[in-house]
């Protein structure tokens, strides 16, 4: 009843940005993939190298310490979408946020300014995870119909390969621009709860088995990319962490200073192939999910202008047990670690 859109508003004209160079777009999204800084870290002890050897070799920028505004895929992909921050709806509960999916798929900023741009616009999932309520598409080609989806369902009993519907939709793109949303779920993350957690080290040995799957899925879907749409734009970008080092996820709702841990919650992976390899300079403002598209925006318009009222690069946490239950500031604008009461 007290729901408020008032967050969603732009504070400029953005919607508006008129494109001046139009490469297909492809915003290829693994669940719960680390950022490369993170990778590194004693939480994970892995050798990432040989995919490392493979983005070079593709020509992709790597951005090692980019992270995530919010910590599930629909918080974070409503702030992603909507370029704004929705702090939790302010709200004091980890269940899933009021309208989020409509957000995402439905009705958004980066929708609408592909479409004013005559973009055709894509979403290719593994699972209709996004579509689990059914909000209206707002996408041009989904993968998924509804007549596929059971009206009682978490979104992950109906699945499909990524791979031969992105081939179908390369085959079909239009001619004059088109964007790709491609969603996929490893490597995901550690169990959510503490009872069906192995624990720690257990969770992690999992994990990164299915970091081998992201990786092989990865590969195969640039390959594609790169030999259908050799201009194009491919961004890979992470929704949040993975929580490895943790025994389960829920962990994270208990206040903590460990830099650690906020770091294997928050810490995303970032990694762009730039049309002709030509890196934009504006790229330093790549630091955090919410800002993405303002940036790639500004970049596709040529109008720094839009950089002016870039969010903060804050990353957010609903905190439930050792302080009182609200929604707090862990990392700041500046990448410092605090705990501020939003």
């Amino acid at each position: 009843m007290n729901y408020s859109s008032e967050w969603m508003q732009q504070p400029d004209n953005i919607e508006e940005v008129l494109f001046q160079k139009r490469p297909d777009i492809y915003y290829i999204q693994p669940d719960g993939y680390p950022s490369f800084s993170e990778l590194k870290s004693d939480f994970y002890k892995v050798d990432n190298s040989a995919f490392d050897a493979f983005l070079t070799e593709k020509n992709f920028k790597n951005y090692p310490d980019f992270r995530s505004n919010y910590i599930t895929t629909i918080t974070s992909n409503s702030a992603t979408f909507m370029m704004k921050h929705h702090y939790y709806n302010n709200g004091r509960d980890y269940s899933e946020m009021l309208n989020a999916r409509k957000n995402i798929i439905s009705e958004n900023p980066v929708l609408s300014i592909f479409k004013n741009n005559d973009y055709k616009t894509h979403f290719i999932s593994e699972h209709p995870y996004l579509m689990a309520n059914r909000p209206e598409i707002g996408f041009d080609y989904t993968n998924f119909k509804y007549s596929e989806i059971p009206y009682i369902t978490t979104g992950f009993n109906v699945g499909r390969e990524v791979y031969p519907d992105l081939e179908s939709a390369i085959a079909s793109k239009n001619d004059g621009g088109n964007f790709f949303f491609i969603e996929f779920f490893e490597p995901s993350h550690i169990s959510t709860t503490k009872e069906a957690s192995k624990g720690k080290e257990a969770e992690r040995a999992q994990w990164l088995e299915k970091l081998k799957i992201a990786n092989a899925k990865l590969e195969k879907m640039i390959n594609l990319i790169t030999e259908k749409d050799p201009t194009a734009l491919i961004m890979i970008m992470a929704d949040h962490g993975s929580f490895v080092g943790l025994d389960y996820t829920r962990q994270v709702y208990t206040k903590t200073s460990n830099p650690e841990i906020i770091y294997t919650t928050f810490g995303a992976m970032l990694s762009i192939r730039w049309p002709n390899s030509e890196v934009p300079e504006i790229d330093s403002n790549l630091k955090s999910c919410v800002n993405v598209f303002r940036v790639l925006f500004s970049y596709l318009g040529d109008e720094n202008k839009y950089l002016q009222n870039l969010q903060e690069d804050g990353s957010y946490l609903i905190i439930k047990n050792g302080a009182e239950p609200a929604v707090y500031e862990y990392i700041d604008d500046n990448g410092n670690i605090v705990f501020k009461k939003v």
